[in-house]
């Protein structure tokens, strides 16, 4: 028996005598525990996104009714030569990353399409698992472990997400692991961080409100061993990931419009289709410093002026005043009580928060930080308390973290009963191919409903007017010239002001001897308006 135990270490590169094959059966035993953990809250986190979803509904976002679903429609079916514009600006926004929810939402019956998506959403709790294990090390206790999770579980913005076409979420499976093979390991391997860059590359190639990860993670590395070499690393697999996952889209954008991060930035690549300013959604941003250092605290509050909808959130308040703790504690002590991957990570988390405040302000686009928060609120109560009783530090991360789940609120996207799935039903007077004036958003989502080779022109998106003799002002105006056999109708949601005078630039105006047409909205008790247009008077 000996023997044959000595040959299998040797096989395994390693060779004990019976006390040591004792020491190395106990390791064996134990990474195969964590091992069974792992795949236990894999299990598990699949799981609870799957339920998440079956019991919140059918996703109806107004992303989704925009531009989700007709952006990779219209790639499917060849589209982007023949409408103009229907979702406004974001019309041009990068497809690649709606596929995969396009593709279960079409090819499997509901519930079941938006279930798995919902799964797979479900992951980024097992990516916070292997997150908190890789900070914690040695202090990553089952306590400290499931009150991270925990925290994660129930944020706001994380369960609006889950089971919709969202990007956000399905984005941050990437870039935490990203984060994790940066963290993961003392002087991570070059070929770890270059891997790290492409799964940060590709969040940020499918889209581009990821570069605040990218660099956060970027700042991180200035504590490397070799910082140079750590950052040239990850630049190089950055930049394969973005081009993996963006850049034949971004090539199309520069050869059709002049500029390959179309509509953005218009101001610094000029495309001839957009006036040369840049697209910037200020509305969510703060008005001073000390309003920006008073938003977790407005989010604590439910003050949501970071989100179109309503939300409440205690976690980033938490983070705050655990921060100005930790710094209490240190300078106390006169000694360091944070290690250099402890510093890694708060930089990743504040680089990437900061950058996020400044730019952007919008609370979906930082479901990454909030997923974060759940390790870093344990880590720094692990490091506030060095010397408390394991059992004391545990109770108190567990309350922490329970407050935070009970006292969240998810924000709300819309969503419809899987009882009532949205199929709506089509009027035979729209039954022939026609051309559509979209005068409102979000409509584009009723595009593929409607009879093959019918044409959408959108002429009422602020941010993207329709230029005079630029390509979709030409393609509108040919159209018109070459009519479909089902006429031409305008598009509006019931109850907005109608917008005669966006008509009047085509020579066109309301057929009021006929009746206009509804069809049902994916949101509940809403519904498009189809009214026939005749060629005015004026």
């Amino acid at each position: 028996m000996r023997r044959s135990v000595t040959i299998v270490a040797e096989a395994a590169g390693t060779h004990f005598d019976r006390p040591a094959s004792a020491s190395a059966w106990r390791k064996m035993a134990a990474a195969l525990r964590g091992n069974a953990v792992a795949v236990a809250i894999a299990a598990g986190s699949l799981l609870a996104g799957a339920i998440y979803t079956w019991l919140i509904g059918e996703d109806a976002n107004w992303d989704w009714q925009n531009y989700h679903e007709y952006n990779v429609w219209a790639v499917l079916h060849d589209r982007y030569h023949t409408d103009a514009m229907p979702a406004g600006f974001q019309t041009y926004f990068n497809p690649a990353v709606y596929f995969p929810v396009y593709a279960l939402r079409h090819l499997l019956p509901p519930p079941v399409g938006l279930v798995i998506i919902g799964a797979v959403h479900g992951l980024n709790l097992w990516l916070v698992y292997h997150l908190s294990r890789a900070v914690l090390r040695n202090g990553a206790s089952i306590g400290a472990v499931a009150a991270s999770i925990l925290i994660a579980a129930f944020g706001p913005m994380t369960l609006s997400e889950v089971g919709t076409s969202f990007s956000d979420i399905l984005t941050a499976l990437p870039i935490l692991a990203g984060f994790g093979l940066i963290l993961a390991e003392d002087r991570p391997e070059p070929l770890r961080i270059v891997l790290a860059g492409l799964l940060l590359g590709a969040a940020v190639g499918l889209k581009l409100t990821n570069a605040v990860f990218a660099l956060g993670a970027a700042a991180s590395l200035v504590l490397s061993a070799r910082p140079l070499l750590a950052m040239t690393c990850l630049g190089l697999g950055g930049a394969l990931g973005a081009l993996a996952t963006g850049g034949a889209w971004s090539l199309m954008l520069w050869r059709e419009m002049g500029n390959p991060i179309f509509p953005m930035f218009n101001g610094v690549f000029q495309s001839r289709e957009l006036a040369p300013h840049n697209i910037m959604d200020m509305q969510f941003m703060p008005k001073g410093f000390l309003d920006a250092l008073a938003y977790p605290f407005y989010w604590l509050l439910g003050d949501h002026r970071s989100s179109e909808y309503p939300f409440r959130d205690a976690r980033f308040a938490v983070v705050t005043v655990l921060v100005v703790a930790g710094i209490g504690v240190r300078l106390a002590r006169r000694a360091a009580i944070f290690t250099r991957r402890d510093i890694q990570f708060f930089i990743i988390f504040a680089v990437s928060y900061v950058v996020w405040l400044k730019l952007f302000s919008i609370q979906r686009y930082a479901i990454v930080l909030e997923l974060m928060c759940g390790p870093l609120i344990v880590l720094l109560l692990s490091r506030i308390m060095t010397g408390v009783s394991a059992k004391t530090t545990n109770a108190v991360m567990l309350s922490v973290a329970a407050f935070i789940a009970l006292w969240s609120q998810p924000g709300d996207w819309w969503r419809r009963p899987w009882s009532d799935p949205y199929q709506p039903q089509i009027s035979a007077r729209l039954g022939r191919p026609a051309s559509y004036f979209l005068l409102d958003k979000p409509i584009a989502y009723v595009a593929p409903q409607l009879p093959p080779g019918s044409r959408f022109y959108q002429i009422a998106d602020i941010a993207l007017p329709v230029m005079p003799d630029g390509q979709f002002d030409r393609r509108i105006r040919t159209g018109l010239v070459d009519p479909l056999p089902g006429g031409v109708w305008e598009l509006h949601i019931r109850g907005k002001p109608f917008r005669q005078d966006l008509l009047q630039r085509y020579g066109l105006a309301i057929d009021s001897t006929q009746a206009c047409v509804e069809i049902e909205g994916a949101q509940m008790e809403t519904a498009i308006e189809a009214c026939p247009l005749r060629a005015s008077e004026n």
